[in-house]
């Protein structure tokens, strides 16, 4: 009967053992039935069978009364029925005894049990039996002693951790045994009484389970590991330790457990099993705060590392002898989800550890189910009293949960990393890190990227060809030459740029959405920190601002180099003046101080912007970090933007961090942006327009090439002849013009459009460039700032040599360098692009949007603004600190004013032949 008890038990055993699922129905000892008992190496009740019941710890069984028990340390005791009426069982409950003689023994004698005669008498010990330390009982041997010897004595050959076996053949050694006397101690015990039949003792398995474990580098190849493997699992009680040797969650392996979901702001209700290092069972305990996290913290804080969705991190220093003072012995924990099936029975499912110290050393081994935090016991040596050698424990610990939860494939939706460092100084400081992660299959995140970088990156081509060929076109160019490959690159460098911000930003605000925005159940989760998706991002971002630089420098240079004159359309009055001679240009009669005002007006409104940036700077820092948008970039679904102290702060994610500090930059700029165009240059002031205005009033003309033979052309001639008049005059004039009594401003008869991109003939830029030559021969020979007298003659032939040219050229005088007015068609608006050729005439075209602010900061604002923006991001990636990176970014912009403004100035005086000390 007891051995098919024994037999029903091992296949009951084994059908569980070989299941697909490895979840487990939810056990404790004391919810075991009565006729149960709690298998600690399975987790589970099974029944004690006949003649048996659960002992008073529920981890075993024994016998009935009327019963004798025979313990090797397996749970199932084997039990003897005492059928005879004068039998008793023994005190031991080991025998049955025949009562001879019960009447008290003599003052010298020993009542006790005869165990050879089974029979209760008074007399002394026999071989079998030891006297008690009061001397008044015998009481029997160490179990293994008697099996072994019969006797109470064991040969030293047959003699392992302090137990008798009859056969101590081990398995052939092929990896040394660990220096450590614990080693020594019980490695060879624990396999034996653990392996042997006849003993099955439960607690040696664990012991001999704990051995491998704790030896981290072992996992593979260890003494340990060789012994556990050798002891076939379903013929005793071994801990189950290796989960799967491949995939955790193999289709034909072991399944995680299907239809997980988690609620946003869940707690992950995750128990752990608990044994000692001698292998005893110290029951189940709930995972709290600082069950699995060395440093000390607050309970509030702690638990926050197991709030569903919200990574955790926490690091602390800790000193190993601090560390041994709270675990003297290791503690060894399994760890387990618990849940609830569809029929609402609570579960529990093994979480794998995964060693990390293996992949380092360039090992591999499936993940494992049992861990521990500190070991100071395996690295004594000699004994057991002596302070440990080494002290091993846990550095970094890690929780991953892969989503979604509720359908695992290849990855378990949990998996704890641990990586455990070795230490022989006992007073030295260890880092320690507890980490939760949360990841996804981000496949198609990395696939959406891709398709919007090659599809954006295509079109940035196309846009580079297309500004490139307008700027040759506009240039007089015929061939492709250096010059026009350098300009191709300068072009596509800004259409890259705007790729590459279009994707980042896109990105940023996709997972501000998707992520932040999860309601209920959570199925979502950021890339993880170092991830390669994360990685790509922060490139991105790089890419996007150096290519966004090298298009403002370019910009820049443009602006910087533009050519300018300033036409003077007053004439002379008053007496005239002597004749030229030849060293000698004609007088004229007519000031030069409205031309130096308008060149002054050119000169302030370089670097006028539609956004304050100081202002921009003030609000972003204001909606960031005192409004405290800039929690949300926090890698948790708290939509909190002033958490408390008490509260734990999730790491910040810098895919977040970009999306909400560009958002808010875009919006501000936008803000400012729509309140400048529309309220305060409507009803304040419109620089612009004013210069405009200030044009006609001063009777001067503007004409700007931004290129060879393509600018702007700003029509200043007064519509009253003169501007060089007294105060009452002007009043009369300007009365005049707001009665319509006098002709349009426009450049063409009844026409009031005063602004016109130009594109210019190759013979007007011939002459304009002749015109100039003996200017740059003498700037060539004279250092800057020097002016002799006859570079003063020249330069002032020049000038009203340049100044008859133009204006005769705009008063149509030449019939071979004409110039037609005509509108711009609409897609050569949209593309910038100019259908017809200036071979034979120039073309004036109508422009009503101001488009000589091109040549000004005022004209690329959106250039600026994401420049501004992205500088703004990189340092923040860089520092995470949005104040330092709003102060570098306000140093950055005032270093590019001032070098704008220095040699724009220079190049104004020197363009329009204006004395550059009268630019003030």
């Amino acid at each position: 009967m007891l051995a098919a008890a024994a037999a029903l038990f091992a296949l009951a055993r084994l059908s569980v053992g070989q299941g697909a699922d490895t979840s487990l129905p939810f056990a404790e000892p004391q919810s075991c039935p009565g006729d149960h008992f709690y298998d600690a190496s399975a987790l589970q009740c099974w029944p004690c069978g006949a003649a048996r019941r659960r002992s008073a710890d529920g981890l075993h069984c024994v016998c009935k009364d009327g019963y004798t028990m025979i313990d090797t340390g397996s749970p199932l005791v084997r039990c003897n029925l005492c059928n005879q009426d004068n039998q008793v069982v023994s005190v031991d409950r080991k025998f049955c005894l025949t009562c001879t003689n019960c009447k008290p023994c003599g003052p010298s004698q020993v009542q006790v049990e005869d165990l050879a005669l089974k029979t209760v008498s008074c007399q002394t010990c026999t071989n079998q039996t030891v006297p008690n330390a009061l001397g008044n009982m015998c009481v029997p041997c160490q179990e293994t002693f008697i099996l072994t010897t019969n006797s109470c004595t064991c040969p030293p050959n047959n003699l392992r951790g302090g137990l008798c076996f009859g056969n101590t053949k081990m398995p052939a050694r092929s990896a040394p045994l660990p220096d450590s006397i614990w080693y020594e101690m019980h490695l060879q015990a624990s396999y034996l009484a653990c392996a042997s039949v006849q003993y099955n003792n439960q607690t040696a398995c664990q012991l001999l389970t704990n051995l491998v474990v704790l030896d981290m580098n072992g996992l593979v190849s260890g003494e340990a590991l060789i012994l556990y493997r050798n002891i076939p699992a379903m013929t005793s009680y071994l801990p189950k330790l290796f989960y799967v040797d491949t995939n955790i969650a193999a289709p034909l392996g072991q399944t995680a457990p299907k239809g997980l979901s988690f609620q946003k702001d869940s707690q992950i209700a995750l128990k752990i099993v608990k044994y000692d290092a001698r292998g005893n069972f110290l029951g189940w305990e709930d995972v709290r705060g600082g069950t699995l996290q060395l440093c000390p913290d607050t309970q509030t804080l702690l638990d926050a590392a197991y709030k569903f969705g919200s990574f955790y991190a926490q690091s602390c220093t800790i000193r190993i002898s601090d560390l041994l003072r709270r675990f003297p012995e290791p503690v060894l924990f399994e760890l387990f989800l618990y849940y609830k099936d569809d029929q609402g029975q609570p579960r529990v499912w093994p979480i794998p550890v995964h060693s990390l110290n293996l992949d380092r050393n360039g090992l591999s081994t499936g993940a494992i189910r049992r861990f521990f935090l500190v070991d100071g016991l395996t690295g004594r040596r000699g004994s057991l009293s002596n302070p440990p050698s080494s002290v091993t424990y846990a550095e970094d610990l890690v929780l991953r949960t892969y989503l979604p939860t509720n359908n695992p494939t290849s990855k378990a939706p949990f998996l704890l990393t641990v990586r455990y460092a070795q230490t022989e100084d006992l007073q030295a400081q260890a880092q320690v890190t507890f980490t939760v992660l949360y990841e996804m299959n981000q496949a198609a995140a990395k696939r959406d990227t891709d398709i919007a970088l090659g599809v954006l990156g295509s079109l940035a081509v196309f846009t580079a060809m297309l500004e490139t060929s307008s700027w040759r076109r506009r240039s007089g160019l015929e061939f492709i030459d250096v010059v026009t490959i350098v300009k191709y690159l300068a072009h596509f460098a800004g259409a890259l740029s705007n790729t590459f911000f279009l994707v980042t930003y896109g990105t940023g605000v996709y997972w501000l959405i998707v992520y932040k925005g999860q309601q209920s159940t959570v199925g979502i989760t950021l890339p993880p920190a170092g991830s390669g998706i994360e990685t790509s991002f922060i490139i991105y971002v790089s890419c996007a601002f150096a290519l966004k630089a090298l298009q403002l420098i370019h910009i820049l240079m443009v602006q910087m180099t533009v050519s300018i004159f300033l036409i003077d359309w007053e004439k002379p009055k008053g007496r005239p003046l002597p004749k030229p001679t030849e060293n000698k240009p004609s007088s004229s009669s007519v000031s030069i101080w409205r031309t130096y005002f308008i060149a002054n007006e050119w000169n302030e409104i370089q670097t006028k912007r539609k956004i304050n940036p100081i202002l921009q700077l003030f609000l972003i820092l204001l909606l960031l970090e005192v409004i405290g948008l800039k929690n949300i970039a926090r890698r948790d679904l708290n939509l909190n933007l002033h958490p408390g102290s008490d509260v734990s702060l999730a790491p910040w994610s810098p895919i977040l961090r970009y999306g909400i500090s560009v958002s808010m930059w875009l919006a501000v700029g936008l803000a400012q942006t729509l309140f400048f165009i529309g309220i305060y240059e409507r009803f304040v002031e419109d620089k612009i327009k004013q210069f405009v205005d200030l044009c006609s009033l001063s009777n001067v003309s503007v004409l700007i090439l931004l290129h060879r033979c393509y600018g702007f052309y700003i029509h200043g001639r007064s519509v009253h002849g003169q501007a060089d008049i007294g105060m009452e005059t002007m009043y009369i004039n300007l009365e005049r013009e707001e009665d319509n009594l006098c002709a349009m401003r426009g450049l063409e008869p009844n026409m009031e459009v005063q602004t016109f991109e130009v594109l210019i003939s190759n013979k007007v830029r011939q002459q304009y460039d002749r015109i100039l030559s003996p200017l740059n021969e003498v700037a060539r020979r004279n250092p800057p700032g020097h002016m002799d007298s006859p570079t003063l003659q020249q330069n002032l032939k020049a000038y009203f040599t340049m100044n008859k040219f133009l204006s005769s050229f705009l008063e149509h005088a030449y019939k071979d360098m004409d110039y037609v007015v005509r509108e711009k068609l609409f897609l050569e608006r949209i593309l910038d692009f100019e259908f017809q050729r200036s071979d034979d005439r120039s073309f004036f075209y109508n422009d009503e949007r101001m488009l000589f602010s091109n040549a000004l900061y005022y004209g690329h604002e959106l250039v600026l603004l994401l420049f501004d923006a992205l500088l703004f991001s990189v340092v923040d990636l860089g520092t995470q600190n949005f104040v330092l990176a709003a102060i570098i970014t306000y140093f950055v912009q005032k270093i590019l004013e001032m070098v704008r403004k220095a040699i724009s100035r220079r190049n104004l005086a020197t363009k329009t032949l204006v004395d550059e000390r009268f630019l003030i």
